[in-house]
């Protein structure tokens, strides 16, 4: 398996050991809508893979692929990404990294749009 193929699994596995537990737990113990829930998992799982990501980036080490990252900020994480990105300083160039942006500003509006609609709309 190839270092890059090998390294998203990892990252992914990583993605996966934050989301599920932190949802099941919160979800057990708190009466908060599933929502909310999910997002304040994948912004944790987001802002985790940042951090890894910039550090493994002065180290030279494995990265996350990019298509992790826009992954986790559509699904719900983009809280985090956005937290991730302003605390690490990683990936605010966007001139280097126009698809991050991109993908935050959709999934953040995107998302906007779902909690007026789930929440705010049937008022």
């Amino acid at each position: 398996m190839s270092m890059r193929r090998s390294a998203y699994w990892l990252f992914a596995f990583i993605s996966s050991a934050i989301i599920v537990p932190l949802f099941v737990l919160l979800y057990r113990r708190t009466h908060w809508n599933p929502y909310w829930i999910w997002i304040l998992a994948f912004s944790t799982a987001s802002f985790v893979v940042y951090g890894l990501d910039k550090g493994l980036a002065i180290a030279q080490g494995p990265r996350a692929p990019e298509i992790l990252l826009h992954a986790l900020a559509l699904l719900g994480g983009f809280p985090g990404a956005w937290l991730g990105m302003l605390l690490f300083r990683h990936k605010v160039n966007l001139g280097k990294h126009p698809g991050i942006w991109l993908v935050l500003v959709l999934s953040t509006l995107g998302h906007a749009a779902l909690a007026y609609v789930w929440f705010l709309r049937g008022r």
